[in-house]
């Protein structure tokens, strides 16, 4: 059994391992588990699962940090999701084995919670906008990859696991900053970043703060990752 992890940003691949890792590349990190980083977005997700396929994994994992939907969440926060709603509010269940191996699992040192990942094509930037999509949806997170990772899973007949951390709380309206920095493959440009600040310094105590928050995201997600060689252990059979 191959592992196929997808990552979209290269900070989020720090979480797994010190190796460097070009964009749109694959690296095996142990016999079993094979990783790539491949930018945000669910068409650069979709492109990830399918170049991991054709390398040969044999089940995926969406990794990485959300948006909180849901007002009970933190910074830091573990989620499992059981569900992903994708753009368009079609539900892919994630009834398997794995996935309550996984939560049985990370529940002896984690509190992991469960329930619907929302998808959006875009960064959901306001407080104001993850309310809304939680009234709408019942979702407690969002992120722009994992449903789109999941459809080629099942298209695939692979067992699949979004393993997300909360980056951002429900309240927080994100820094302008990020979204100009964004370019269309869906990567942070420093220089557009910093200029924009330069531009803009009321922006930086935002960024400040979401740099926190999202440091929190990625500890939670380095001591999921140190138990990667137990979640990837259990047989094909058993999923």
């Amino acid at each position: 059994m191959i592992t196929g992890i997808i990552v979209a940003l290269p900070e989020e691949l720090s979480t797994l391992t010190s190796k460097k890792i070009d964009k749109g590349c694959c690296v095996f990190i142990s016999d079993t588990i094979v990783l790539t980083y491949f930018g945000a977005g669910a068409d650069n997700a979709r492109t990830a699962s399918e170049l991991l396929i054709a390398q040969g994994a044999t089940r995926l994992i969406s990794w990485g940090c959300a948006a909180a939907l849901s007002e009970s969440l933190r910074p830091g926060d573990l989620i499992l999701a059981d569900t992903l709603i994708d753009a368009e509010g079609t539900q892919i269940s994630i009834a398997s084995n794995w996935h309550d191996y996984t939560k049985g699992l990370l529940s002896t040192h984690l509190k992991a919670h469960t329930g619907s990942l929302a998808e959006s094509k875009t960064i959901v930037a306001t407080g104001k906008d993850k309310k809304h999509l939680h009234r709408q949806t019942g979702a407690i997170a969002l992120d722009m990859e994992s449903a789109a990772i999941a459809k080629v899973a099942q298209q695939n007949d692979l067992p699949f696991l979004a393993i997300r951390t909360i980056a951002d709380p429900v309240n927080m309206d994100l820094p302008k900053a990020i979204n100009h920095s964004l370019n269309d493959k869906g990567d942070i440009v420093l220089a557009k970043l910093l200029l924009f600040i330069v531009l803009h310094p009321a922006e930086l105590p935002g960024l400040i703060k979401l740099g926190l928050h999202f440091n929190a995201a990625k500890n939670t997600l380095k001591s999921v990752a140190k138990q990667l060689d137990h979640l990837t252990a259990l047989p094909s059979q058993d999923q």
